[in-house]
């Protein structure tokens, strides 16, 4: 790393009078916060189950397949036929009632014609046309009967009158006989002029060895789609294995503690659960990760102020002369230990912080006012240090969020500005309103804190927020590293985002210690009065949303 990029740390603020302030605040709604979120009173932990639900409950506990793979099987199997059998039913009935209706259709149709007839010609027009029909008739299934008034046949194919045809209103399906067999029969009966009587049918038989065809070629099926249906659940529990074997093998690696594990991808429905406990790992080996840097971190950084204190109390306790001696040294180790509790609470903070513990202090606010409660906090202290601090604050629309939390981030961001900005550079704090376009409604809140110090490179801004990150520069300057991870964790838990970026993009830039690089050097880039020779800086944005008001928690009365 090039002197001339010397980072600045993400460090937790430390020594500044504006700080004691607002680290006091942000600490106390922390430990305000690590109470439960209240429950909102009257409001039922229950409801009433409904009629379907206990149903399903009660099958639920009885049922005594418990495999999942094959109680899908099972469901698939029974859907599949019961569809299946529901379809070939309508068919079935949809046929017979075809049949049926074109027989219904041919016999009114048929009556009407003889009754026509009658008008013209009377009983002898309709017996020959009867006789006619007959002779006409190859199937032989048309039947024919008229009678007198006293009873007796005078034309058709039918031996007497049917005793059951009683009503001139509807079909009768009954049994007659014909010839020397005896026969199914569709019959309507008609009343004629003068009391004539008239009877018109159909032989039915064919209907019916064509029903008992069609029942018996639906049962093979009926049979043939429940052997499919048994085909396709066991295939569906054969998948359903897979799949589950597949999350199985990954999460038993993962048990072994190999992260790298994966659900593989087959480009089916079940990808979503795939991605979504890929996502899972990945995000858990971060995680892990996280816990095994600040792991070191706490061994690294740690290790130096409780030697620093043990080798100060014994030598004091074996060379120590007077009280006095004695006291001092143990006011430096105490110093060294209240370092070390410093850093543990700032720990414990970004932990209730990422757990979500501090929504329960969510609130509508305007960070404009605070902004400027905050500026007037660090003036004095910059002005001590040669520092000047250039307000550009505009209005802001109101946000949901934590106050205090939001106090204390601006303040690790102008404590870590402060820390590296040189003698007589200016610190700029800005908010503004966020749009999407430049006249649409604001959709957020944009905070911005820039220095004029060395900068960072970036590789060391991709790794400022991480815990106890702190460049090889930056390591004699006072801080533990924490300061930016705090901000990060204050950002995620409003759902916004930490970026950091530097103040002078272009160069060329004067390195931190004062020399010059080797492009100046050269000539490549030379300064001028229009052209200053300038530091990189670095700028610290926290772009906040406008929030939901459901995060709002009720109080409790």
């Amino acid at each position: 790393m090039s002197p001339s990029t010397a980072p600045q740390e993400g460090a937790e603020p430390e020594g500044q009078a504006g700080r004691a302030a607002v680290t006091q605040a942000g600490s106390d709604a922390v430990g305000e916060t690590a109470q439960p979120s209240p429950v909102p009173k009257g409001r039922s932990g229950s409801r009433r189950l409904t009629l379907w639900e206990k149903l399903f409950a009660a099958v639920h506990r009885n049922w005594p397949i418990r495999s999942a793979s094959l109680n899908f099987a099972l469901l698939y199997g029974v859907v599949f036929f019961t569809s299946a059998t529901v379809f070939l039913s309508f068919t079935w009935w949809n046929a017979t009632r075809l049949l049926e209706h074109h027989v219904q259709t041919s016999i009114q149709t048929e009556a009407h014609d003889m009754m026509r007839r009658w008008m013209y010609g009377g009983p002898q027009v309709v017996s020959d046309s009867i006789e006619h029909r007959l002779d006409q008739n190859v199937d032989e299934d048309a039947l024919y009967l008229l009678v007198t008034p006293e009873g007796q046949k005078l034309a058709g194919n039918l031996p007497g009158w049917p005793p059951g045809v009683t009503s001139t209103h509807r079909f009768y399906e009954t049994t007659v006989r014909r010839y020397s067999f005896v026969t199914q029969a569709l019959l309507h009966a008609y009343n004629l002029p003068d009391g004539y009587r008239l009877i018109v049918g159909h032989d039915v038989r064919g209907r019916h060895v064509l029903q008992q065809i069609m029942t018996e070629t639906l049962v093979w099926c009926a049979i043939m789609i429940a052997f499919l249906a048994l085909c396709g659940a066991l295939v569906m529990r054969i998948l359903f294995q897979h799949v589950v074997r597949s999350i199985a093998r990954t999460t038993s690696a993962v048990a072994q503690g190999d992260l790298s594990h994966r659900i593989p991808l087959n480009g089916s429905e079940t990808d979503l659960v795939a991605t979504t406990v890929n996502a899972m790992l990945d995000r858990l080996k971060r995680l892990m990760d996280g816990v095994r840097q600040v792991s070191n971190a706490i061994a690294h950084d740690l290790r130096t102020p409780v030697a620093r204190a043990r080798t100060r109390l014994e030598d004091a306790a074996l060379h120590a002369r007077t009280e006095t001696d004695l006291r001092n040294a143990i006011t430096q180790a105490l110093t060294d230990l209240d370092h070390i509790t410093g850093i543990f609470e700032a720990l414990l903070r970004i932990a209730q912080i990422e757990a979500g513990a501090r929504r329960a202090a969510f609130a509508p606010l305007n960070v404009t006012p605070n902004l400027y409660g905050i500026a007037e906090l660090y003036e004095a202290s910059m002005e001590e240090r040669g520092l000047k601090l250039k307000l550009d604050l505009q209005e802001t629309p109101e946000i949901i969020g934590d106050n205090r939390m939001l106090q204390q981030a601006v303040a690790n961001l102008l404590d870590n500005a402060v820390k590296f900005a040189p003698p007589g550079s200016t610190i700029t704090l800005s908010a503004r309103p966020l749009r999407v376009m430049e006249d649409s409604v604001p959709t957020g809140v944009e905070i911005s804190v820039s220095d004029e110090g060395p900068g960072m490179s970036a590789a060391d801004m991709a790794r400022a927020h991480e815990r106890f990150f702190r460049a090889e520069n930056a390591r004699s300057t006072p801080g533990s590293g924490l300061g930016l991870s705090l901000v990060q964790a204050v950002a995620a838990l409003h759902r916004g985002q930490l970026s950091l970026s530097d103040t002078h993009p272009s160069g060329p830039f004067a390195p931190h210690d004062g020399t010059v690089d080797q492009d100046t050097a050269h000539g490549n880039s030379p300064a001028s009065d229009e052209n200053p020779l300038r530091s990189r800086g670095l700028r610290a944005t926290l772009q906040l949303p406008l929030g939901n008001p459901r995060d709002i928690l009720p109080k409790e009365g």
